[in-house]
């Protein structure tokens, strides 16, 4: 387990001085777990940034309070402003060190295929994180995957290829694929791909194009009738109705 360390500034209030506190460098965040009442800090912007680099969101942190006393936390959710692309709010998640957790571990992709240095293959990579089960001082910060062993098109890794840490359970099928090699497609069959694009778009154009002459029909209907009714209506005389004859006594 990486000795990662963070210094904390406890925040009096929700909600105040968010801006203020942001453009000085500061961001706001909030502890929780099990059996603990929310707490809310500030925490140094650059400090944190390079904490995260490191140890991401799957690895223990001891946070340092004020008071001086730690807690051992793992960074459970962060917020990124859309416009500056800036972190602007942490979510701690405080552990117990005698409990086991859940976490997504990162699979770390090292080497390099010779399928697909050498024939051009293409690399498929239908899954890039694990969801584990283990205790706090076993959680691992990623999983090596061994790309180099893939030789051929068609070769893959599965989970149960991938060296699991001890103390650590998988909690997905070891049978399940995590890295492909696929040949590259002909010309031919990406000419393919094109026409049944091609088809695919003229079918939506043509039922746009029946949809847009239905509408007009129905629109020239509803003028020919505002104008003056069906020929059938024309024939009727104006304020008179057709009497059915009477019998005779």
């Amino acid at each position: 387990m990486a000795g990662f360390t963070l210094q904390v500034k406890v925040r009096e209030k929700a909600g105040k001085n968010l801006d203020t506190m942001r453009k000085q460098g500061s961001i706001p965040a909030v502890l929780y777990g099990h059996s603990i009442k929310p707490q809310m800090f500030w925490v140094q912007y650059l400090h944190f940034s390079k904490l995260y680099d490191k140890a991401g969101e799957n690895s223990i942190v001891e946070v340092t309070k004020d008071e001086g006393r730690a807690v051992n936390v793992i960074v459970n959710d962060v917020q990124i402003d859309p416009l500056s692309s800036r972190f602007s709010h942490i979510d701690f998640f405080q552990v117990r060190m005698d409990e086991k957790l859940e976490a997504h571990i990162p699979l770390e992709f090292v080497g390099e295929s010779p399928a697909v240095r050498e024939m051009g293959g293409i690399l498929v990579k239908p899954i890039e994180e694990i969801l584990v089960s283990c205790l706090p001082k076993d959680l691992p910060h990623s999983l090596i995957v061994d790309l180099t062993v893939l030789l051929e098109f068609g070769s893959h890794v599965q989970m149960k290829d991938v060296k699991i840490p001890a103390g650590v359970a998988v909690l997905i099928p070891l049978e399940t694929t995590i890295v492909l090699v696929e040949a590259p497609r002909t010309e031919a069959e990406m000419a393919a791909l094109d026409e049944k694009v091609e088809g695919d778009v003229t079918q939506v154009e043509g039922v746009v194009k029946e949809e847009e002459t239905l509408a007009a029909g129905e629109g020239a209907a509803v003028d020919t009738e505002k104008k003056g009714g069906s020929k059938e209506e024309k024939k009727a005389p104006a304020g008179k109705e057709a009497k059915p004859p009477e019998g005779k006594k």
